[in-house]
């Protein structure tokens, strides 16, 4: 039978479960448009900009069971989307990218959009492919999704050359997709050897990332089992209940809150479900991990790479985890007592919480009376999202997050401008659920406009912006040793006017006491559909204990005659300003 290869990537997508596609169309990829506009169960979605594209393509996966799918012209629209297709690879975020490709037919040289894509697109994702006959594009699919998938999920590419998307050629069958099976099996002596040293341990305490989202109630059932306090990477806030009277925050050394510090002081045991040790997860690496590290994670490589571990546990943490139950439980069979733990925990936080509400903010929004008067009205399964910046790291140490799943973030690519699509991705994904995004103003300014596309969608999304006028996470880091704030100091936007542009509502808030009213009166509106701009003019005098943590770590790292030459310079820059 006679198909075109744009009727075969169609074919192709809904057979892997694809919903929405973003991107732009262009001359290599009007076919593809065209075919996805015919499809029943694909929503292709016109973006601003391709970086946008890629960040509501990540929230897809990061929200969904389905794979966030890209549509892009080659060259400039793959070049724009190579921040989110690379914030997904640092990530382990699956996506397939797909884009179009200059015609292999004609022999021409110097076309339109000709440039090595391949070459590009290699460093930032697990896979290149690249179909050159009709017969090939459903498998190669297939393939990258396949590929994006397995094992620690990942971006993959697709170029199409657009000479195969509008002629037609001959195909035998078209194949339905059949998912792969997984084969690999349990090392029962594995698990066994990482139960003994869980039970031997004076103090177990659990660190937790993104790749134990599925296995939530797992690492509820062993931190319970083993009285163990549990402390996530930022990705990982959410996979506990914050509610849970084990959950002690993000991170555990230098940087963390003091419920999480203290309740990893006697740990002697330290076991790391799905995480990679990454510098954000570790304060600029400055945790001091216990000699008994056991490390469990789909990704072999990532094994003693920072940090040397006793014992090993290669796999999927919804797989592992209950085998390595079992194995416990076979040994002991009661619960561990944590009363009094749980009761210190309870009582450092409700400390942490009362410094931040006796802090001086003065005529702007204090931190802490903003995200309690959040947390009251969001909904326990509300989806926050949040960009890059102080504002991530106040979300995270301020706002309890209630349900699996219920925090996002660009993590190790650390992408600015990412809130704003990735919310519209996660809303499109799950249109039921409540989507809100914390965002600073330096990284609104940078995909602001993408609030056209929900506005358009009719998407009831809030974003509450922080905004100080600076890049306040820089700006910060800049005060001290420099004595001044160099290309930090954000010129002056108009955010009113850019919900206007966008049709979107907008709503001032520059006094903590009406907190409560104003964020009643954005979910008003997101309920009829309608995206708002919450201008928060927030405080960010008080440091995150994030901060503090890191540039402490950092500091420390220097040599003596290098700490002597940064503090010479801030004192007498200080005399020459006073």
């Amino acid at each position: 039978m006679k198909k075109t290869g744009a009727q075969l990537v169609r074919f192709a997508l809904e057979q892997i479960g694809v919903r929405h596609t973003f991107g732009i169309p262009g001359v290599h990829n009007t076919e593809l448009y065209d075919q996805l506009n015919l499809s029943p169960t694909i929503t292709p979605h016109l973006v601003t900009h391709e970086e946008s594209a890629s960040f509501a393509a990540d929230a897809i996966s990061r929200s969904s069971n389905s794979i966030g799918t890209l549509l892009v012209v080659p060259a400039a629209g793959l070049t724009h989307a190579a921040s989110g297709i690379a914030e997904a690879s640092l990530d382990g975020i699956a996506m397939l990218v797909i884009s179009g490709g200059v015609r292999t037919d004609t022999g021409a040289h110097y076309q339109l959009h000709d440039m090595d894509q391949h070459s590009l697109m290699a460093p930032i994702t697990k896979g290149c492919f690249k179909p050159t006959d009709y017969s090939s594009i459903i498998p190669t699919i297939y393939q990258a999704y396949e590929l994006a998938i397995s094992g620690e999920p990942g971006p993959v590419y697709v170029e199409v050359p657009v000479n195969l998307q509008l002629l037609t050629g001959e195909v035998e069958h078209m194949p339905s997709y059949q998912p792969a099976v997984a084969t690999a099996e349990v090392d029962q002596a594995s698990i066994e050897q990482a139960a003994q040293l869980l039970l031997s341990a004076n103090q177990v305490g659990l660190f937790v990332g993104w790749g134990a989202t599925k296995a939530s109630k797992h690492v509820i059932e062993l931190a319970e089992l083993l009285a163990a306090p549990v402390s996530t990477t930022l990705q990982g806030l959410g996979v506990i209940d914050a509610r849970h009277p084990l959950h002690t925050g993000m991170s555990f050394g230098e940087s963390a809150v003091p419920a999480a510090q203290k309740a990893f002081s006697k740990v002697d045991c330290l076991f790391a479900i799905a995480t990679r040790f990454s510098e954000i997860p570790t304060g600029s690496f400055g945790l001091t991990v216990p000699d008994n590290l056991i490390h469990l994670d789909i990704n072999p490589n990532v094994f003693n790479k920072n940090y040397p571990a006793v014992h090993t546990l290669e796999g999927d943490a919804e797989r592992l985890l209950p085998k390595l139950i079992e194995a416990i439980k076979a040994q002991r069979r009661q619960a561990k007592p944590f009363q009094a733990m749980a009761q210190t925990i309870a009582q450092d936080k409700a400390d942490y919480v009362n410094q931040w509400l006796a802090h001086d903010s003065g005529k702007r929004v204090n931190p802490m009376n903003f995200f309690q008067s959040l947390r009251q009205q969001l909904a326990d399964d509300a989806m926050v999202i949040c960009d890059d910046g102080n504002h991530t790291f106040l979300t995270a140490e301020l706002l309890p997050i209630h349900c699996n799943g219920g925090f996002i973030s660009p993590t190790d690519f650390n992408a600015m401008g990412y809130c704003i699509p990735a919310t519209i991705g996660a809303k499109l994904a799950s249109p039921e659920r409540q989507v809100i995004g914390i965002v600073g103003d330096g990284a609104a300014a940078m995909t602001g406009l993408e609030a056209l596309t929900a506005s358009h969608n009719q998407l009831g999304i809030t974003w509450f912006i922080f905004n100080d006028g600076e890049l306040s996470q820089i700006s910060q880091a800049q005060q001290v040793p420099y004595n001044r704030k160099t290309c930090t100091v954000l010129p002056t936007m108009d955010w009113k006017g850019v919900a206007m542009a966008t049709q979107c509502e907008y709503l001032l808030l520059d006094d903590a006491q009406r907190a409560d009213e104003v964020i009643a009166k954005a979910f008003q509106f997101n309920q009829s559909g309608k995206p708002v701009y919450v201008d928060v003019r927030i405080d960010y005098s008080k440091s995150t204990r994030f901060t503090q943590g890191a540039v402490k770590t950092n500091f420390n790292r220097f040599d003596l005659g290098t700490k002597v030459r940064f503090l010479s310079r801030a004192v007498w820059r200080r005399i020459k300003t006073d």
